[in-house]
């Protein structure tokens, strides 16, 4: 029997998290819950859909977002787990130009695609 958890992540800006989701090709959707098994529910700031399940982020008392799902389905899948790395990488990565930005005003930052 398989229930919604919460893993813990170092991911904090929401916005960040938002355009991160888009450039990967994901629809996020602000607020709402994530079903789980024996009604139960977990709200989250921000859902995706993803391999015919869902996928949330829920802001937690130190201010990080929490990756929210069924992950024992989701473990399954090779495609989540790619997915949940590439949005570690490139919100990191969008963090730091963000970061070196603001520190560096002056700067110009090109992007090789």
């Amino acid at each position: 029997m398989s229930h919604l958890s919460i893993l813990p992540t170092v991911v904090s800006d929401l916005d960040h998290l938002v355009v991160t989701l888009e450039e990967l090709g994901a629809s996020p959707q602000f607020g709402g819950v994530l079903q789980g098994f024996s009604d139960e529910q977990v709200p989250v700031a921000v859902k995706v859909h993803l391999a015919g399940d869902q996928l949330g982020w829920q802001r937690q008392r130190d201010g990080s977002l929490a990756v929210v799902g069924d992950l024992q389905r989701l473990s399954r899948s090779l495609d989540v787990q790619r997915f949940l790395a590439a949005v570690t990488r490139s919100y990191a990565a969008r963090v730091a130009v963000a970061q070196a930005l603001r520190e560096l005003p002056q700067a110009h930052v090109h992007l090789a695609g």
